[in-house]
C-alpha cells in the first residue's frame, strides 16, 4: 500500500443532497435538456438530491468563482457527495483557489474524470480519496439510459460500498451522439465489440491505493510541479491512466510515460492499469474499424514497453473501461484495486456504507 494515509468519506445516504458542479467546463449551460435529464436520472439511479450552484450553469464563470461553488459544499454540512457535470481543459486555474483545511474538515466523496484529475491529485495530496470517473453530461444525461457498470459503480461510489469486480462490458463507444441533436437524449451511437484485456509484467496478484487519472492532465499536473508527495509515496500503490478525446498517438503517449518513469514514479508500483482509449472522437474525426484497433494496440503497446524500462515486476493490464469511452466503470482514487494475473480479475474496493 503506499504510504499516504488517505481519509475515506462517509457515504451518502438515500435522500441525501448531493451538489452537482462544472468545476471544468459548464456544459450544463449550452445543453440544459440533456443536464436535465441527467439530475432526474441521478435521483432514480441513488436516491440522491441534486444541488445546483451558481457556477453549474455558468459559462463565463471564473476559476476562482469555480472554486468558491467547490468550497461552499464542501462547508455545507448538508452535503453528502459531489459530482462533476463534465472535465473541460482549465481546472488547473481552480487549484489554487482550494481550501484544503475546510476540506478535510468534513470530507465527501468527490465524483469526476478527465480534467477533474486536478481535483483527484489535490485531494489525494491533502489525504482525502475519491473516486474517478464520472459526469452528469456524459454518463447520466446522455442515451436511452444509464449504462448497468456505471450505475452500480456510481451507487457503490457515493452511497453503497463494498468490493466489486471490474469486468468487460463486451462493448463499446468512443464518442456518443452530438449534443445539439435531439437523439442524443434517446439514443446511443453504434457501439463496436471489446477485445480481450491485456495483461504484462508480473505474475504475482497485488494490491495497492491508486493513483492517476487522465494523461494529458498528468502532464499539466507534473509540469506544474503539482504532485504532492516524493516519489516513495507511492509505493506498492497503482497507477492508473486513460487518454482523452483528443486522440493524442502512441508516441506522445510512451514520451509521458517515460518522463513519468524518469521522474521515479514508476519504480515504486506493484501495478499499472490503463483505460480502453478513445480511438475517434468528434473532433478527430471518423475513422474506420481497422484504424482504431490499429490505434489501441498502438497504445497498448507503448504502455507496455515503457512501463516494463522502470518496472517490470508491475503488474499491467489495459484495457478495462474506466476513461473517455462508454460503458464506464467509476473507481477508487486513492482506494484500493487487487489484481490478479493468474485469474485475470480486477477487483475495487469501495469503502464501508
Amino acid at each position: 500500500m503506499a504510504s499516504v494515509e488517505l481519509i475515506s468519506p462517509p457515504k451518502a445516504r438515500p435522500g441525501d443532497r448531493i451538489a452537482v458542479l462544472s468545476p471544468s467546463w459548464a456544459a450544463p449551460a449550452y445543453f440544459p435538456e440533456l443536464h436535465e435529464q441527467a439530475m432526474t436520472r441521478l435521483t432514480v439511479a441513488t436516491g440522491l438530491i441534486p444541488v445546483e450552484y451558481p457556477t453549474t450553469r455558468r459559462a463565463d464563470a471564473t476559476p476562482s468563482d469555480r472554486a468558491a461553488d467547490l468550497m461552499s459544499a464542501f462547508a455545507d454540512p448538508s452535503i453528502r457527495g459531489i459530482l462533476a457535470t463534465i472535465g473541460g481543459d482549465d481546472q488547473i486555474l481552480v487549484i489554487p483557489h482550494l481550501d484544503a483545511e475546510l476540506a478535510r474538515r468534513d470530507p465527501k466523496p468527490f465524483v469526476g474524470y478527465s480534467d477533474n484529475t486536478n481535483l483527484h491529485n489535490w485531494l489525494w495530496g491533502h489525504g482525502i480519496a475519491s473516486f474517478y470517473g464520472g459526469s452528469t453530461q456524459v454518463h447520466l444525461g446522455a442515451g436511452p439510459r444509464v449504462d448497468d457498470i456505471h450505475a452500480r459503480s456510481l451507487r457503490a461510489a457515493l452511497i453503497d460500498g463494498g468490493e466489486i469486480e471490474i469486468t468487460d462490458p463486451g462493448e463499446s463507444e468512443d464518442f456518443g451522439v452530438p449534443w445539439d441533436d435531439a437523439r442524443s437524449l434517446t439514443e446511443f451511437p453504434e457501439r463496436e465489440a471489446t477485445e480481450p484485456w491485456t495483461w504484462a509484467g508480473g505474475a504475482l496478484p497485488v494490491e495497492g491505493v491508486t493513483w492517476g487519472g487522465c494523461l494529458e492532465v498528468l502532464d499539466q499536473i507534473l509540469v506544474a510541479d503539482r504532485f504532492p508527495f516524493a516519489p516513495a509515496s507511492l509505493e506498492g500503490a497503482v497507477l492508473f491512466i486513460e487518454t482523452s478525446e483528443l486522440v493524442p498517438p502512441e508516441d506522445w503517449v510512451a514520451r509521458i510515460i517515460r518522463a513519468i518513469g524518469e521522474r521515479g514514479l514508476l519504480d515504486p508500483l506493484s501495478a499499472v492499469v490503463a483505460a480502453r482509449p478513445p480511438a475517434s472522437s468528434l473532433e478527430s474525426g471518423p475513422r474506420t474499424p481497422q484504424e482504431r484497433a490499429d490505434y489501441r494496440r498502438a497504445q497498448r503497446d507503448a504502455i507496455i514497453t515503457e512501463v516494463a524500462r522502470y518496472n517490470r515486476d508491475a503488474v499491467v493490464c489495459v484495457g478495462p473501461p474506466f476513461g473517455h469511452t462508454r460503458p464506464q466503470w467509476v473507481l477508487p482514487y486513492g482506494g484500493p484495486l487487487a489484481l490478479d494475473p493468474s485469474t485475470r480479475v480486477i477487483r475495487a474496493d469501495f469503502g464501508r456504507a
